[in-house]
């Protein structure tokens, strides 16, 4: 069982003949590996408290989160007309993304709270999802590892994912774009916890229902993710003859139909609504200007741009150093160490291809909207940048196989995976200290400035100024010294105006 410690020091007995257990044990034991003693089920363990401590303090900070940008939009029509009110706005005038809808009004709803709540309620959600995801995986694959292993894998992949980016504020705390960008590949990774679980028939239709509902929920959810699901899900199926197992393949290739007939029929919806139309009117984003030479060329660009900067940074190597423990640690039932599987290298190209593929088409559908500003909006990168940071993860369990397989002992490679564990925290420690400050001091602002036009608005008063209180490069009303007035109506219908003027001066 996934959890256990395996390989328990115990006193070695002869037996009836007065030959140790050592020299005819029975093949599970004499190959049972020392590496798992029971003192690695506390430093396991313990090893996972850094990056759990990085989610509870980021959790923590989202207290000061105060609406901004497309946020001053939503929480109107929220509170004026519910859930259906925004759902309807979506899918009629902006995008056409109903589930993102859904979404969005389930966190405006509570206004400000909603937004304080996010970060907590959206880091558990995407902790709790990769953990069940690991600990089904190993189940399924039928190894035992250490206790701890698949919570400090999660975590470690969760911090990484939420962290370890060029705007902490856009990807993580910002609810607006974490629910188009973040989330979405995380909900999809929750399809794949029952095809791992299911052992009867009805588990197995079970799978295949959620795989064709949740496709469809992605579908209508994020244009980025669907085309990460659709690449993925085309590529499992065609390397499946080579890695699916004989007696299950029939059904995993059912399994990533139905996902891909779900995904598509959601995009489908998407596409064909009147807010994705006005959208792509808006942004020039039709068939023929995604496919003209300057915006594939300038895609291709800024793709590079965003290789560059995602394979520079230095603290994923983490998710490859939590790998290779899962490599070092990882016993099959009869205790033997596991092996690197014979298909790895057509697994590792698959892998690859797709992520380079799905990465540069969504750089391709968000061009027209973004231009050269694509290669720096890192929240558009979340849709495809989990996949890298698993794509990580597996290399890692290759190179702890290969490593146990050849070492005569593992401890020195615990001992370096272990140090780059706590020292892939320690950045993103020093930049949510940086951005709590940050956002401490633009919530008393915005507090200050909230107060006051409530107050004036009570009393009477129908145009008021305002001055844009931002923070992470996020958009305010009257940005770029007032030239920029968008989303000031918003503001103005928030607070019950007829409109806001520019200030310089909070009141």
């Amino acid at each position: 069982m996934v959890g256990s410690v395996p390989g328990t020091a115990v006193p070695e007995q002869p037996d009836e003949k007065g030959r140790s257990a050592g020299a005819g044990a029975a093949p599970d034991e004499r190959h049972r590996p020392p590496a798992t003693r029971p003192w690695t089920g506390l430093w396991v363990p313990a090893l996972a408290l850094l990056p759990l401590g990085l989610l509870t303090a980021a959790a923590w900070f989202g207290r000061w989160i105060r609406p901004s940008a497309d946020d001053w939009c939503f929480l109107p029509v929220v509170r004026d007309e519910g859930i259906a009110g925004i759902v309807g706005k979506f899918y009629l005038d902006d995008n056409g993304r109903i589930a993102n809808g859904l979404l969005v009004g389930a966190y405006a709803k509570f206004g400000v709270a909603g937004h304080q709540w996010f970060a907590l309620v959206s880091g558990v959600l995407v902790l709790g999802i990769l953990w069940a995801v690991t600990v089904a995986a190993l189940r399924r694959a039928g190894v035992t590892v250490p206790r701890g292993t698949a919570l400090l894998i999660a975590s470690m992949v969760t911090a990484l994912f939420l962290f370890v980016t060029t705007n902490t504020y856009k990807t993580f705390y910002w609810p607006a774009a974490s629910v188009s960008h973040t989330l979405p590949p995380v909900l999809a990774c929750a399809a794949v916890i029952p095809l791992l679980l299911a052992r009867s028939r009805r588990g197995r239709l079970f799978a295949l229902a959620v795989a064709a509902l949740m496709g469809l929920f992605i579908g209508t959810l994020s244009e980025e993710t669907t085309v990460v699901v659709g690449v993925v899900l085309v590529a499992a199926m065609l390397i499946g003859r080579w890695v699916f197992p004989a007696r299950s393949r029939a059904y995993a290739w059912a399994w990533c139909a139905a996902g891909i007939a779900g995904t598509g029929a959601g995009a489908l919806v998407l596409l064909a609504s009147p807010g994705s139309q006005a959208r792509r009117e808006r942004f020039g984003a039709q068939n023929a200007a995604l496919l003209a030479p300057d915006s594939l060329i300038g895609s291709l660009r800024g793709f590079v741009e965003i290789i560059v900067t995602v394979a520079t940074t230095w603290q994923y190597v983490g998710a490859i150093a939590v790998g290779i423990l899962l490599g070092l640690f990882a016993d099959r039932a009869d205790g033997r160490p596991t092996r690197p599987p014979t298909y790895w290298p057509l697994l590792a190209v698959a892998g690859t291809l797709a992520l380079l593929v799905s990465g540069y088409l969504c750089t391709v559908i968000t061009y027209p909207a973004f231009n050269e500003r694509v290669a720096v909006a890192n929240r558009l990168w979340n849709d495809y940048l989990l996949l890298y940071v698993v794509l990580l993860v597996g290399a890692g369990l290759l190179l702890g196989q290969g490593v146990r397989l050849i070492a005569r002992t593992t401890a020195p490679a615990k001992a370096v995976c272990a140090a780059l564990c706590v020292l892939v925290c320690v950045g993103p420690a020093v930049s949510l200290a940086r951005l709590d400050t940050n956002m401490q001091a633009r919530a008393q602002r915005w507090d200050r400035q909230d107060r006051h036009l409530r107050e004036r608005e009570a009393a009477g008063a129908e145009v008021l100024p305002y001055t844009p209180v931002t923070v992470s490069g996020m958009l305010e009303p009257f940005s770029r010294q007032g030239r920029s007035p968008w989303p000031a109506g918003c503001v103005a219908d928030y607070y019950h105006l007829e409109r806001v003027t520019y200030s310089t001066e909070l009141p």
